[in-house]
């Protein structure tokens, strides 16, 4: 093995700081998070039904649906690959990541709102498709979904072990069946409603780390500690070896030619994930009220981790390379180390030492576990509702359902991890498999926006468009790194202009294609359709001993919910054009108002200049952690006030059948009602109570 294949350093922590942080703060969120579920069933009636395990019965709130999409977004790659862009290219790597992969989250806000406007009762995205153009299309889709969330989930476990691997010289192979065996646990305790509130817990953690390294390397670190300080040094490391591309080598530009590349292949890259069914998985569990709020707010809330960590993280290994304190010094980072990912604890290392290390694994670990379980709920109710009750065992009752996703869920973490190692051992970096999935998936994204926007696309245009979208995108992704490096291999095809070629190439060719093949024999899908044909669980009124709740209660309940269905339908129109105007103004800003005119101009940045770059790094980092963190716990006052007094005994525990009922009713919140409302209740009951 040559030195360009292998760390420069010994790993800078023990083992047992890795296995410690991958075992035991496992260990703790499976056992915090099985208790917590247990503590909403014993004391507000939240029973694991199939409904609450796939969908919390439609009622998550904005401030967690936010925190959700943040968490999920972020997975390592994100962390790792946004960091080695900042040292690459300079300013404009951030930025352009941040910009080119946050702009769908805003955009699929359109699409959430009207999946939750015409199918309601919908458990997942793909029943949607199934019932609108049948089997083959079904399947099309389902494949192309599988496929991504398979892939995000390798990704997710080689990129962590491959951190974990460097820093603690733990085994790989181990690290990626140790990673989601914590996840499993709270996740078959607690399903999505779990998975939301760790992501919440995983992100604020995510954000505090992130506060916490932007006040060292812009104020208090004694070798940089102010931003006058980082541009002195960034601009000394531009003169020592100047960023081919860059106005002038320098890495205070956005007039960038690498990092522009790096915005055009995420902005393909990152539609890719909205063939994930986890992102409408989100979308299905939150209140009608607040989906679209929630996924643009989730959205502006995200750039922050790319923009700020790799501002932070990536700046700094640019910056410091050339000091002492550098752990390479005085060699900068070798081949296999940049592919790696190790740009990010290098410059934790230099500016925090060890700490800065542990911190970087922290970060790491919540980005892994947060996002390996929001994949792992998708995927167990893909395989669930679209493969065992759409084709195996059709008149499955809600409660074998539930049985059989539990059985997916442990499963699909071992298939992921089994597949993880295979890749460890095939060479791929954690970069490779994030900016080339795009393009076999990306040509699914605009038929599936068709199928709950455009009632004319066709079951011809559904099926032949993705497919062919994608031979196309994977032919220009080859031909374009065989005619520029005249050999097609994993480093060629890793390049940034293939990758640009092949992944817009697969997210716009559909553009074409739809409607052209939707004209041959266009469809008028009656939306109404989706109402009547995909119902809700058949075991959402059991209770936890099996007992059917009274027929009197029953009709009460349905009649409620009928009605906020009704007012639903309204409110979510208004969300849908505002969902439409704010992302569109949000994603033209993000991607043309604000990066277009500092690129043409080619301007490199003065200290003054730079100096006002950071202070909107710290203003921006504020207000995401500020919004995320803090407004969960806002719209949840009431319940946890209840909750409190339920445990502390100032309140009788809600019934469980009631609670989980009024759950289950569209806009109506857990505060809302205690078990004990008159409102659910038959007469009877009422009248014992």
């Amino acid at each position: 093995m040559s030195s360009a294949d292998a760390a420069q350093i010994a790993a800078p922590l023990s083992q047992g700081v890795g296995y410690g942080i991958v075992v035991g703060v496992g260990a703790a969120f499976a056992v915090g998070m099985s208790l917590l579920s247990w503590v909403l069933s014993r004391y507000m009636g939240e029973i694991q039904d199939s409904e609450m395990f796939m969908t919390a019965k439609h009622s998550v709130q904005t401030g967690l649906t936010a925190s959700a999409v943040v968490s999920s977004w972020t997975i390592a790659t994100t962390l790792l690959t946004s960091t080695t862009y900042g040292y690459m290219y300079g300013v404009s790597g951030p930025f352009w990541y941040a910009a080119g992969a946050c702009v769908q989250i805003m955009l699929f806000s359109v699409a959430a709102v009207e999946l939750k406007r015409k199918a309601p009762n919908t458990q997942t995205f793909l029943q949607v498709v199934k019932v609108r153009y049948g089997t083959t299309a079904h399947l099309v889709f389902t494949a192309y979904s599988f496929v991504y969330q398979t892939i995000t989930s390798v990704n997710l476990l080689v990129g962590g072990s491959a951190i974990f691997a460097a820093v603690t010289d733990v085994n790989r192979d181990a690290i990626c069946f140790l990673f989601p065996i914590g996840v499993v646990i709270y996740t078959l305790m607690g399903g999505i409603k779990a998975t939301f509130i760790t992501d919440w817990v995983h992100t604020v953690i995510i954000y505090v780390i992130m506060i916490t390294a932007l006040f060292v390397l812009y104020a208090t670190s004694d070798i940089a500690g102010s931003p006058g300080r980082v541009w002195e040094l960034l601009k000394e490391a531009g003169e020592l070896h100047p960023v081919e591309g860059n106005a002038g080598g320098a890495y205070l530009t956005m007039r960038s030619q690498q990092g522009g590349y790096v915005g055009l292949v995420f902005i393909g890259a990152g539609f890719a994930a909205c063939v994930d069914s986890q992102l409408f998985q989100k979308a299905i569990a939150s209140d009608p009220r607040s989906t679209s709020m929630g996924y643009i707010l989730g959205g502006m809330a995200w750039f922050t981790i790319p923009f700020v960590l790799a501002s932070t993280f990536g700046l700094a290994a640019a910056a410091l390379e050339q000091l002492p304190e550098w752990p390479t010094y005085p060699n900068r980072m070798n081949s296999y180390e940049t592919s790696a990912g190790l740009a990010m604890p290098y410059g934790a290392i230099a500016l925090m030492g060890n700490g800065g290390a542990v911190a970087v694994l922290l970060m790491i670990f919540m980005a892994v576990t947060s996002a390996m379980s929001s994949e792992t709920v998708a995927t167990t109710a893909l395989v669930t509702y679209n493969v065992y009750k759409a084709y195996i065992k059709p008149q499955a009752h809600g409660r074998e359902l539930l049985y059989f996703s539990h059985f997916i869920t442990v499963g699909f973490a071992i298939f992921a991890s089994g597949i993880a190692v295979a890749f460890n051992h095939g060479g791929f970096s954690v970069g490779f498999l994030i900016t080339a999935i795009g393009i076999f998936v990306d040509s699914a994204i605009v038929p599936m926006a068709c199928t709950i926007m455009w009632k004319k696309q066709s079951r011809l245009a559904a099926i032949v468009a993705p497919l062919a979208g994608s031979v196309a995108g994977i032919l220009a992704w080859f031909l374009t790194a065989y005619t520029h490096y005249g050999v097609i291999s994993i480093d060629t095809l890793n390049q940034n202009l293939p990758l640009v070629a092949g992944n817009i190439m697969a997210l716009t060719a559909p553009l074409v294609l739809t409607p052209l093949i939707t004209y041959i024999r266009p469809d008028n899908f009656d939306w109404a359709t989706f109402r009547e044909k995909i119902e809700r669980g058949d075991d959402e009124h059991v209770t936890l001993e099996g007992e059917v709740i009274d027929t009197t209660e029953a009709a009460a309940i349905l009649a409620e919910r009928e009605r906020h269905e009704a007012e639903n339908d309204s409110v979510l129109l208004k969300a849908r054009n505002r969902a439409i105007y704010l992302s569109s103004f949000l994603t033209i800003s993000l991607v043309i108002l604000w990066p277009i005119p500092m690129y043409a101009s080619e301007y490199i940045f003065s200290k003054r200049f730079f100096t006002g770059w950071a202070v909107v790094l710290f203003i921006w980092a504020f207000l995401a952690a500020l919004a995320i963190t803090l407004l969960p716990i806002y719209e949840g006052r009431h319940a946890l006030k209840l909750l409190f007094e339920h445990v502390t005994g100032q309140r009788k525990p809600a019934k469980p059948v009631g609670s989980s009922v009024v759950l289950s009713i569209d806009g109506v919140q857990d505060s809302e009602y205690d078990g004990n409302s008159a409102a659910v209740k038959s007469p009877s009951a009422g009248e014992k109570a």
